[in-house]
């Protein structure tokens, strides 16, 4: 659905929804079935819901889970703002949610090789001080990245290792800026691991999830700002800045509809409401035109996108991203903008792995997640990034330049 025409996007839409919806009611059961064995097990250990059970592991508060689905209610407007836009700049008198994935920029004239990216990378990070550069040297010196594609490897990008070994990363290198982004990631994954194994004994030498994507994100963080302050081309300009808004809207808002339907489902059942497969589809239709806004143009498949989320049997898994993403960008910049205290903070969180709980290691690094304002902080740099893209495109549309032609 990343294609530039809109027939092949509407097409294989439909073809893709065709097989779901001839076995939604199987779906249906399935997803309803595990919902009340959830529900009961809660129950059954003494649980007043499904949520806190799944919760109590961690010792997070159902405030945090509350908290960001109130939060990213109240800034809808600014993801529909930016639907909006996306559906301007394909000049599409009705924007679908087949639309919602092909770009809206070209691709840019970006070519950066493994060795220039290693430079980038440097200095982008240069904000976590010195200790953190030397890790991030020693992974580059020292052969920690399998870098290149090759016959057999698999694809992607992964960060792995054990207690008693430094930190391993697979990329598949492509001379292009995404692979730099990627780069980056993993390498907060990787020096996460390293500190956290070297300042706690066996024990404690892993993290939870819940923490484990904010070390990653904070540093695509420290990489948009960096490119930001030093990339003079508008047109590359637009495009870093509308790859941060999409990886917000996919990650902070779609992962929170996500747990919103979640709770709803559980809620639903525990109130005796059976999860038909009619009452699923009306319910989550309602609630994605109510996240997109009235620039998307209904279709009648998307009600039957609940049956295809694999998350949603993880047991209030999901939110944990859309907390993680708005985590770091606080703490990205609280890193910029106070310097070395928050960089201080932050380390206290890359040491700590699990011997604290998730909550109270963020509290240390300074986010408060049973508050709302981090969440704020995170939609007001969402906010200011999006005046930015809508001021950029402005620009390079009255330079004669469509969307496609930005590289």
């Amino acid at each position: 659905m990343e294609s530039t025409n809109p027939s092949v996007r509407k097409e294989t839409f439909q073809t893709f929804y065709k097989s779901y919806i001839a076995l939604e009611n199987t779906f249906a059961s399935t997803l309803s079935s595990h919902i009340k064995g959830h529900n009961f097990m809660a129950q059954a250990h003494h649980y007043d819901s499904a949520r806190q059970a799944s919760l109590a592991a961690n010792q997070v508060p159902e405030v945090v889970y509350d908290t960001l689905v109130e939060q990213v209610n109240q800034a809808l407007p600014l993801l529909h703002r930016y639907v909006a836009l996306r559906k301007r700049l394909l000049g599409l008198q009705e924007l679908h949610s087949y639309d919602l994935y092909t770009p809206i920029l070209g691709e840019p004239d970006y070519a950066i090789d493994f060795e220039s990216a290693k430079a980038e990378a440097l200095e982008a990070l240069a904000p976590l001080g010195e200790d953190y550069l030397d890790i991030v040297n020693q992974a580059f010196d020292s052969r920690w990245i399998d870098v290149v594609e090759n016959q057999g490897k698999r694809s992607g990008a992964y960060s792995g290792g054990a207690y008693d070994t430094n930190p391993f990363m697979l990329l598949n290198w492509v001379d292009n800026l995404n692979n730099l982004y990627t780069l980056v990631h993993e390498m907060g994954h990787s020096a996460h691991s390293y500190l956290t194994r070297h300042n706690q004994p066996y024990q404690y030498g892993d993290y939870p999830i819940f923490l484990a994507e904010i070390a990653s994100t904070t540093n695509e963080n420290l990489l948009t700002d960096y490119l930001l302050k030093t990339v003079d081309d508008k047109a590359l300009r637009a495009y870093i800045l509308n790859q941060y808004l999409d990886g917000f809207k996919g990650t902070v808002f779609r992962q929170t509809q996500f747990a919103e339907f979640e709770q709803w489902m559980h809620q639903q059942d525990a109130a005796g409401v059976p999860l038909t497969a009619e009452v699923l589809d009306q319910a989550y239709a309602d609630l994605n035109q109510r996240y997109y806004g009235e620039a998307l143009t209904p279709d009648p498949e998307i009600a039957h996108e609940w049956e295809r989320i694999p998350h949603f049997y993880y047991n209030f898994y999901v939110f944990q991203y859309s907390t993680g993403f708005a985590a770091a960008t606080a703490l990205s910049d609280q890193i910029i903008q106070e310097g070395q205290p928050a960089v201080d903070r932050y380390k206290t969180y890359l040491k700590a792995g699990s011997s604290a709980y998730p909550i109270d290691v963020m509290k240390q690094a300074g986010v408060d997640m049973t508050k709302p304002d981090y969440l704020q902080e995170a939609f007001a740099t969402f906010e200011q990034r999006l005046n930015e893209f809508e001021e950029l495109v402005q620009e390079l549309e009255q330079n004669n330049k469509k969307p496609n032609d930005f590289n």
